[in-house]
């Protein structure tokens, strides 16, 4: 009985670890040499469903102290998106708030409390996924901050470049499918993410 028991135990044992991971990824970031903040990115799995979660800060002055923090909240489900939530504060105020959330075979878009034209189409890779899966054979992918579609170009060597709708260029560098490196255009200044070892 004991023994049977035991056996239970393993093949539970076995198949929860299979429908439940996780993985945190940590990154310093770099402006001209120097660390002005770090970001976490993580992921859970239970069955089919994933949340992948990411928090920044960035501090920097430029005439004035500039502190910045980025949250975002990303909801896959069965490879789809199926909820998007990002908050940027700048200084501590409310700078940026955008939600996505699939609803009858669409998608609905919130941006700044402002209703934006819904997405029809099914979305399977959006921006926070560039840091866990390496994007081999994707041309697009969904900016979960903007409500809207970003184009992405393989430089070969495990290096790609996004491009946004304003024309603003990031280049990922991975390794082992992992983001291990990025170079992003913030608008007020570029700076570097290099992944913690």
């Amino acid at each position: 009985m004991i023994l049977y028991f035991f056996i239970l135990n393993l093949i539970y044992s076995q198949n929860n670890s299979e429908l439940n991971s996780n993985k945190i990824l940590l990154y310093d970031i770099i402006y001209k040499n120097k660390n002005i903040g770090s970001l976490k990115a993580t992921y859970s799995t239970k069955g089919d469903k994933t949340i992948y979660h990411t928090s920044s800060t960035i501090g920097i002055k430029i005439i004035k102290q500039i502190d910045v923090n980025y949250t975002y909240e990303v909801s896959m489900e069965n490879n789809l998106l199926k909820k998007a939530n990002v908050d940027i504060l700048v200084n501590g105020k409310q700078h940026a708030k955008t939600n996505t959330h699939w609803q009858e075979n669409k998608y609905l878009i919130t941006k700044n409390n402002k209703v934006q034209d819904p997405i029809n189409t099914t979305i399977k890779y959006s921006t926070i996924l560039l840091y866990f899966i390496e994007p081999m054979n994707i041309t697009k992918c969904y900016s979960e901050q903007d409500g809207s579609f970003n184009s992405i170009t393989s430089l070969g060597n495990h290096t790609y470049k996004k491009t946004n709708s304003k024309g603003k260029e990031n280049n990922y560098t991975y390794k082992n499918g992992i983001l291990e490196s990025a170079i992003v255009d913030g608008g007020i200044i570029e700076f570097e993410m290099k992944l913690r070892h």
